[in-house]
């Protein structure tokens, strides 16, 4: 896949954390669109404040963007990373599926993992988003909650990073675009097409509690549908799941 028209791009062989380099290029006025990517991060984190290992071989990017659409749907963007990223690990011959909210596994474990993160500057300046995406190509982390894996651990053979760097990006162009003329309905239907869990019952991990239930998709937008009872769907806006 060919390099998107009109994104950017910033290399390095080492750096803190690509969605740290989003971070100060922001502070420095500049809004994207332009992918960040390492071959190597020595401070990466993922969401809530974990280290995201990132070793080389594995793909590390960052994309610095200033949404075209309100603030407040900007959330929308990782499940559009999600699917960008799905196809990119698709493209590499396994079948993955996205874990709400923002994950994509392979064999029920995860592949690849999503941050965003956003600030304004000020009211006189835009906003700017840094949608950090983690796959693992050759590598994963063995000692984690959920259980990871890599496409080589999947017996997938793993592209270079700068492939998958390029199939991602253009994928990524491609459901932004039907996301900014469109709006999230496409990017929703696409997404529980895809969706592991669905059906089934899961675990919810909220900020001050654990509930499970039956995951019956999300609503308008993003939020996690669970029926708890058959009189009770509850809907999660934020919070982990496990099955």
């Amino acid at each position: 896949m060919s390099w998107p028209t009109g994104y950017g791009l910033k290399e390095f062989d080492a750096i803190d954390s690509t969605n740290e380099e989003a971070r100060r290029m922001a502070s420095r006025g500049e809004t994207g669109p332009v992918w960040i990517t390492a071959r190597r991060q020595t401070a990466g984190r993922g969401r809530r404040g974990r280290q995201w290992v990132s070793p080389e071989g594995n793909l590390s990017a960052t994309l610095l963007i200033a949404p075209s659409r309100p603030a407040s749907e900007c959330a929308q963007l990782s499940f559009v990373a999600a699917l960008a990223a799905s196809d990119a690990i698709f493209a590499c011959g396994a079948e993955p599926r996205v874990k709400w909210p923002n994950d994509v596994l392979i064999g029920g474990r995860k592949v690849a993992g999503i941050l965003l993160e956003s600030v304004s500057q000020g009211s006189a300046d835009p906003p700017w988003l840094a949608i950090g995406i983690g796959i693992n190509l050759k590598h994963f982390p063995p000692d984690t909650e959920f259980p990871a894996t890599s496409l080589t651990a999947g017996g997938i053979s793993a592209p270079k990073p700068r492939q998958a760097l390029d199939r991602l990006a253009g994928s990524f162009a491609k459901w932004y675009e039907t996301w900014r003329t469109s709006g999230f309905v496409p990017v929703r239907e696409a997404w529980l097409a895809r969706a592991a869990g669905l059906g089934t019952r899961i675990r919810a991990r909220l900020s001050n509690e654990e509930t499970s239930g039956v995951f019956e998709g999300i609503d308008e937008s993003g939020a996690l549908l669970l029926r708890e009872a058959q009189d009770r769907l509850r809907t999660i806006a934020a919070g982990e799941v496990f099955f």
